[in-house]
């Protein structure tokens, strides 16, 4: 039985969003803007950093897409276990190891986050502006997470497998999240 039972079981996230569609492509154009816009940040990192910070929530459904989207984006499927354990130690640019440490900080203790924390990602050559697009994406999948788990969607082969079909399809779109909003129906209208 799903947690909600006007879902199926189990639900996947786009039930979800047809069925509790408030808000949802405001919430599309918002992860275009922070997954495909502008940054300092490459697509592929930022992907990564969304697929750390669910891995950090424990949220299988979202670490397993976007571990595939960023895959897809060109991160080596060989880095994930090692960037999941400890970032500093993974094989990383020392600016995005630095950002992964405060975003995986800010994740699970996010009222210990200090001065010396910002300071040693600015130290690796990190911009305020590209520490700020970290936080940004950081606060999404800490709030998407909660979405998935809260409704309680699962991250099934097929529904990792639509994923990784769906963003090959788009891989070089600004706008791949609107694109899945309007296949569910959602436009800006």
């Amino acid at each position: 039985m799903s947690r909600f039972p006007s879902l199926p079981s189990p639900p996947q996230l786009s039930d979800a969003l047809k069925q509790f569609g408030r808000g949802i492509w405001p919430l599309m154009t918002f992860h275009d803007e922070v997954l495909r816009g502008q940054s300092d940040w490459s697509v592929a990192d930022r992907e990564l950093m969304a697929a750390y910070v669910s891995a950090v929530n424990a949220c299988g459904f979202c670490h397993g897409a976007h571990r595939q989207i960023a895959e897809i984006q060109g991160i080596d499927p060989a880095l994930f276990d090692d960037v999941i354990a400890d970032p500093e130690s993974a094989a990383l640019a020392p600016d995005l190891a630095a950002v992964l440490t405060y975003i995986g900080k800010l994740t699970r203790e996010p009222a210990r986050i200090t001065d010396a924390d910002a300071a040693a990602v600015f130290a690796a050559g990190v911009s305020e502006q590209g520490l700020f697009d970290a936080i940004t994406i950081c606060a999404l999948f800490n709030f998407m997470n909660r979405i998935v788990e809260g409704v309680g969607v699962t991250g099934t082969a097929s529904a990792l497998e639509a994923t990784r079909a769906r963003h090959e399809e788009v891989r070089d779109s600004a706008e791949p999240y609107q694109a899945f909003a309007r296949s569910l129906g959602f436009s800006a209208e």
